[in-house]
């Protein structure tokens, strides 16, 4: 059965992925990007969950894919400039995603939809971040988030997981992607964008119900958390 998927951050890069490996099993697709949502802006989520519910009807499933990336380590900011940093980064990674994720589930509950939320995070969240520390915790608080939601949302039938991959082959990090990158996977590379929509896919399945509540890692071994 064909259902009703919203993508943040779908115009590039994992989103895009994500966006068409929906398209590609048959499912109706709103791909989000940074021209059709200020994700910083609440009233601005709230209207754009309406359009795309109205769009497609009703929303089967949420990836919060959209994130924002910026360098910035505590030696080399200025305190204004640290604090926007940081300031900017929860806006879009963390309140953002918790807003977008409010208000899709409402349209579910109210719908009685069996949804799926998926958040894409990073290992970044385990393994700190020097050069992004505000990265690296917003991801953290994106992960835990998601467990939250995963319980209080269980009851209504929706299922809420998170993905925490590692490097992937993206225009916006090739240039991060270097030798001494590729070489921290045991397999010599960084993943593909179609292997982190492919866990994500499943993971907004049906067959994934019992996985709600998990973070899934997806870094080729880059990084192993106990």
């Amino acid at each position: 059965m064909s259902r009703g998927v919203l993508v943040t951050g779908g115009s590039r890069g994992i989103g895009a992925a994500i966006a068409d490996a929906f398209r590609e099993s048959g499912d109706r697709v709103v791909a989000l990007s940074s021209t059709d949502v200020d994700l910083a802006d609440p009233d601005a989520i709230a209207r754009v969950v309406d359009a795309a519910a109205d769009t497609l009807g009703a929303i089967d499933v949420l990836v919060n894919n959209a994130g924002l990336v910026e360098l910035g380590s505590l030696t080399d900011k200025s305190y204004q400039e640290w604090q926007g940093l940081w300031r900017r980064t929860f806006e879009v990674n963390v309140f953002g995603a918790a807003n977008m994720a409010y208000c899709v589930a409402r349209h579910m509950i109210e719908r009685g939809v069996r949804g799926r939320i998926v958040n894409v995070g990073s290992r970044g969240a385990f393994r700190g971040e020097p050069d992004m520390p505000a990265y690296g915790a917003s991801k953290a608080a994106l992960h835990s988030m998601g467990q939250s939601l995963a319980v209080s949302l269980a009851p209504h039938g929706i299922a809420v997981t998170s993905v925490a991959p590692g490097f992937v082959g993206t225009d916006r990090v090739a240039h991060m992607v270097t030798d001494d990158v590729r070489r921290q996977s045991p397999f010599g590379r960084v993943a593909e964008p179609a292997e982190i929509a492919a866990a994500v896919v499943y993971l907004a399945s049906p067959a994934a119900e019992w996985a709600s509540g998990t973070v899934l890692d997806l870094n080729g071994a880059s990084y192993l958390r106990t």
